[in-house]
């Protein structure tokens, strides 16, 4: 296994990575131990997504997930993220109605959430609530292509840009957003030759997830590729790289049969007491 470079993943690093042809690693984390295990394995940016809606929360869609939602997920992430960079969602209506409550929600995800960039979705029609953070210091990652805060506005979780028409519409939101100051972007279910085009014209880097190969990095939601969720879709852009769901199943019944047949605890599982100190006890009872 190659040996993971100490160096902390910031803006300028990965920017320095696009430039040289090297690939960004990004996953999922919504607490410590996943976070932990995220960053030993070299992955370079931790995202804290609104999908903690659907994957931790029970949520139908990523709607409901509120700012303090949020905070509380990165603040844990944070902790435990030593080289990695910890990227936090702006959830629905966080940074809709004006610049300066974009500015705020941010403020609030970098001071008590502790990251240290966030993302938002969409492209011209975000652009101001980006030039406005990131003139207070605050990185921005921007979100184009499906963006599951307007689901219910796309008609569900469609690939766009498919036509001629709309894949214009995402160039010119890429172009935008970088204008803006994004210092990079998620393409989210875009046809692969868009993508490609999109990831060629920007000098930032590009983060593909169901937009093919030629993205400079790829992201996924941890919960998905270890097949650690509870629903039967999976999405197809998906590799499943291990299926722990099965494993913690096969875990869980048997540790219920084991209990339910009295194998478990065994004697190796408890603590024993010196004879003599037994001995007191009893007699003390009589």
């Amino acid at each position: 296994m190659n040996k993971v470079a100490a160096e902390r993943v910031n803006t300028a690093y990965l920017a320095r990575m696009k430039r040289e042809g090297r690939r960004i690693t990004m996953l999922t984390a919504y607490d410590y131990p996943t976070a932990g295990m995220l960053d030993r394995a070299g992955i370079d940016v931790i995202l804290v997504g609104d999908s903690v809606g659907n994957v931790v929360l029970g949520y139908e869609s990523t709607i409901p997930v509120t700012l303090d939602d949020m905070v509380h997920h990165a603040r844990a992430v944070s902790r435990a993220a030593q080289r990695a960079m910890v990227v936090a969602d702006l959830p629905f209506m966080t940074y809709h109605l004006s610049t300066r409550d974009a500015l705020a929600s941010a403020g609030r995800l970098m001071q008590q959430g502790r990251a240290q960039a966030v993302k938002l979705e969409g492209g011209r029609e975000v652009t101001e609530q980006i030039r406005m953070m990131v003139r207070s210091g605050i990185p921005v990652m921007a979100h184009i292509g499906l963006t599951p805060q307007s689901v219910y506005q796309l008609g569900g979780y469609r690939v766009q840009g498919k036509e001629a028409e709309a894949a214009f519409k995402l160039l010119d939101d890429a172009h935008a957003v970088q204008e803006a100051g994004a210092f990079a972007m998620v393409l989210e279910c875009v046809p692969a030759p868009l993508a490609r085009m999109i990831t060629e014209e920007l000098h930032i880097p590009t983060i593909g997830i169901g937009a093919g190969p030629h993205c400079d990095g790829q992201v996924l939601v941890t919960h998905d590729m270890l097949s650690l969720g509870i629903g039967e879709f999976t999405p197809r852009f998906v590799k499943k790289y291990a299926d722990l769901g099965a494993e913690v199943a096969q875990a869980l019944a048997s540790f219920r049969e084991e209990v339910a047949g009295g194998q478990f605890p065994a004697p190796e599982h408890g603590f024993a007491m010196p004879e003599e100190e037994l001995e007191k006890l009893k007699k003390g009872r009589n």
